[in-house]
Parts: C-alpha cells; structure tokens; sequence
C-alpha cells in the first residue's frame, strides 16, 4: 500500500499531521491530488484502524463539514433504508476484516463505516467509500445533497434494460481514478463532470426471438415495460430534471417496434429514441474511453450487446456526447461500425444444445470471425489502435469470473485487465457445462447463464481477429455517454 514522498506530504498537509499507518491514495482529483485515501486496517503499532477511507480533498470535506453542521447526519439516517445501511456496514467490515494480516491474533477493527456498527456516524467517512466505488446508501445520499440537478439515461437493449442518474460534480474538473464518476472534462467541452448517483440493471431479454421472428414478443415488451415503470419512479424520486431513453439492437430489428415504444413512452414520459449502429457505437466510446489516459489512446471499444457488437476506434476522450438518432459521428472517431452480432442473437441462431455441441460452438465463430475480417479489411483503423477496451454484461461477467467476485464491485471490475488466452480459457469452461452449471458460477449472474457463451465467443474472435493479446474492461459505456449527452 506504498505511496509516494509527493502523496504522503500532501496528505501530511491536508490532515495537519503526520499519517500514521500505510496508506494509498485511491481517488484523486484531475489535478492529482488526493480526495480519498484507503488506510491499512492496523496502524503501525498494531492498533487497529476501524475507518478503512477517509475523505482527504479540502473542498470536498469543507462541503461535508456544511452539510453536517446544518443536520445533515439525522436527515441522511432518516433518508436510507435501514436495513441498506445495515448492509452497508457489514461490507465494510467485511472488507477491512479480509485485508488483515494472515493469522492475526491482535485486537482487531470493529464495526462498519466511520467505526459504528448502525446508524450514520460520519457523513466524511461514508462519502469516501462511495467515491472509491462502495455500494453506500448513505454516500449516494450525499452525493446527491452535493451535485447539482441529477439526470436519468435509459438503454433498452436485446438483454437488458439499465437506469443511470447521474448529476453535475462540483469539486474539480474531474475524479479521474475512482470508478464513480462518469465523465471528466476531456474532450467533451464539458465545464462540470458527472457523477453517478445510481445504477440498475435488469435482465428482461426483449430481444427475445427477434432473430427468428423480426418482431418483439409480447412478453418481452411487457417485461422490458414494467422495469422502465420501476425506473421512472425512482428517476422522480430523485427529481431528475431530464431523462434520455434510447434503445438498440433488438428495437430497430423489429416490424413492430412501434408497439413498444408507444408503450416505454407513455410510462416513461419520454419515447425511447431508436438509435441506428453508428450513433449507439458513438456513445458508447464517449462514455467508456473518458478516464482513458492520453498514452492508452488511439482506443478501440469493443461493446458486445444482446443483438449487435459496436465497433468504435478513436482518441480517448473523443466521442459523439449527443448522438442521436441520426447516427452522427465525431469527426475525431476513426471507425464506428455495428455487426449484427451478439450474446443473445448468437445463441439463438447456433447455440442449441445444453451444453453446446463443438460444430455449434464452430459454426458460431465463423460467423463471428467471417464479419470481423471483412470489417477490419473494409476499415483498417481497427487494427491500429494501443487499447481494447471491452464493455457490456458479457465483459464484466467474465472479469467477475475471473476475479473471483461472489458480488459485484465497480471498483474492482472497472479497469481490470485480461489476457485473450484467460478468456480462451473461460469461454472453454463455461462452454462445457450445461446452463444449471453455469448458474451456480461464483460472479454469473444466472440470468446470463444461458448467452454468457455466445458473448465469449464474440470477445474472444474480437481479440484474435483485430489483434490484441489483452483487454481493459470498462464499466462505463453507451449510459455513461447519454447521460454525458444531458450535461453538454
């Protein structure tokens, strides 16, 4: 948990004292300084340190200071959900607790966040665990007290259907570290960057049969429309004051499209904007490449949905922020190409049996690999780029996998790496056991048990096809650019 001479004489400076214990600086500012550090669970004589981040960034602890001054603490116990807090708390200790050394027998660090076991106790100490990307109720709840307006982006896709509120982040020009935020000022013309107030995600599969059909079911519409009734309440809740709805691969597929965004608009209040490849590629790359650095450009994004693979090639921090409908590209893209191909649509055409017979599997990758080589012929910049960055549910299943992760944690899946050959790997042990087998899998989540096969095999012809021998995974994409597109 080193740090360097720089970091420990700031943070000797931003707490008046000298640090005692290991520390790491784990969000910081865009100029670099730190705004959070994580501290190691004992100091150095032993004793234990109960609260594991502390909020270090002058104008950010001088706004929570404000905020407590004025109540803030019994409004936000009054806010949240108890029994979310009560989660929150054991997490966090859970966490510290893991972190011990190996066969510690000394006193140990009790309770969860801020060193209490229930209830809210520091409103600094739940903040900085929020922004180093922890699941905290009462962190999201100041967040929010501090941003600005909060905005929703929606995205129907073939799978799954996802909510980001987001709002203005007023401290800076950006947290270029911590997985939180959504975007920074690079590139975009934005004065203000985004952070995420709250994610959902929802696995309603309206593209279900599409392939096969060229139509939407109705039971999918009717699942897709009931989880948007549920966002809408908890976008109100939050008194957003816009909301972009978009919607992919499956919709613009569909003869009867229109059936299911009359219906997503009359709960929404807002009709879902049917984007073509180039404009749903466009966002994403905006939304995933945003906290790339400067070296790892030029980028090349990788977004396997439900019912397409957006291809999208350019300078990090570039990016289509409105993109609409119309399938505008920035011109600073080099490439942004959508191949009907995807972990639903994939499985639905070749993936039959349980588990999946080898000529299936080999008839799924030569069409995969049969479309990348003749895109990458016709656009050459795909080959080019220093960074695979992949994104969607398939990529961030497999980091769990690989990760080991029994519940999701941004923090540690955005920004992981694999190499092709680990996910080779991976795709060949999920392919040899049937979906029940597969549901049980440590970071699967089961819904996705059924087209986590498919999507790997995409990702993996991907990697092979436009030459890169690893990839970075990236938890921000297409919802991150809508929402971006809202604060331009």
């Amino acid at each position: 948990m080193g740090v360097d001479d720089a970091d420990r004489a700031e943070v000797r400076r931003l707490l008046g004292r000298e640090p005692r214990g290991q520390f790491a600086v784990v969000v910081r500012g865009a100029d670099g300084q730190p705004v959070v550090i994580r501290n190691s669970p004992l100091l150095d004589d032993g004793t234990p340190m109960p609260t594991r981040y502390w909020l270090v960034g002058e104008r950010e602890r001088e706004a929570v200071s404000r905020l407590e001054s004025s109540g803030g603490v019994d409004q936000a116990e009054r806010a949240v959900d108890p029994d979310e807090l009560s989660d929150a708390h054991r997490r966090y200790a859970e966490e510290r607790s893991a972190v011990l050394p190996q066969g510690w027998s000394g006193p140990r660090p009790e309770g969860g966040v801020g060193g209490t076991r229930r209830g809210v106790k520091c409103l600094h100490a739940h903040l900085a665990w929020y922004l180093a990307g922890g699941e905290d109720p009462v962190g999201r709840y100041v967040a929010a007290r501090l941003a600005g307006p909060a905005v929703a982006a929606v995205d129907c896709g073939t799978n799954s259907t996802r909510l980001l509120v987001a709002a203005p982040w007023p401290f800076g020009c950006g947290l270029v570290d911590p997985p939180v935020p959504v975007s920074s000022c690079g590139g975009l013309g934005l004065g203000t960057p985004l952070i995420a107030l709250r994610r959902e995600m929802r696995i309603t599969r309206l593209g279900e049969g599409v392939d096969a059909t060229g139509v939407l079911a109705g039971a999918a519409i009717a699942r897709c429309v009931e989880v948007l009734d549920s966002y809408q309440r908890m976008s109100a809740s939050m008194q957003v004051t816009a909301l972009r709805a978009v919607a992919t691969s499956a919709v613009r597929d569909a003869g009867n499209r229109d059936e299911f965004l009359d219906a997503a608009g009359a709960v929404l209040g807002v009709r879902p904007e049917v984007l073509d490849g180039q404009a749903e590629g466009a966002l994403s790359f905006a939304g995933a490449t945003v906290d790339l650095a400067p070296e790892q450009a030029p980028a090349l994004v990788v977004d396997i949905g439900g019912g397409s693979t957006e291809l999208v090639t350019g300078p990090t921090g570039s990016g289509a922020a409105g993109g609409g409908g119309g399938g505008t590209i920035s011109p600073k893209l080099t490439a942004a190409v959508s191949l009907p191909i995807g972990c639903v649509r994939l499985t639905e055409r070749h993936l039959h049996h349980d588990p999946p017979r080898v000529e299936e599997i080999d008839a799924a990758r030569a069409e995969v690999v049969s479309l990348l080589e003749a895109t990458a012929a016709a656009n050459p910049s795909l080959l080019g780029a220093t960074t695979f960055v992949g994104l969607a549910g398939t990529v961030s299943a497999l980091a769990m996998i690989d990760l080991g992760l029994d519940r999701y944690e941004t923090a540690l899946v955005h920004g992981h790496e694999m190499t092709r050959s680990r996910v080779e790997s991976l795709l060949e042990e999920l392919a040899s056991q049937p979906v029940e087998q597969r549901r049980l899998r440590l970071g699967l989540e089961p819904a996705r048990a059924e087209v986590i096969v498919g999507g790997a095999i995409v990702l993996v012809e991907a990697l092979r096809c436009l030459k890169h021998e690893s990839l970075v995974v990236s938890e921000r994409d297409i919802l991150d650019g809508v929402a971006m597109s809202l604060g331009h």
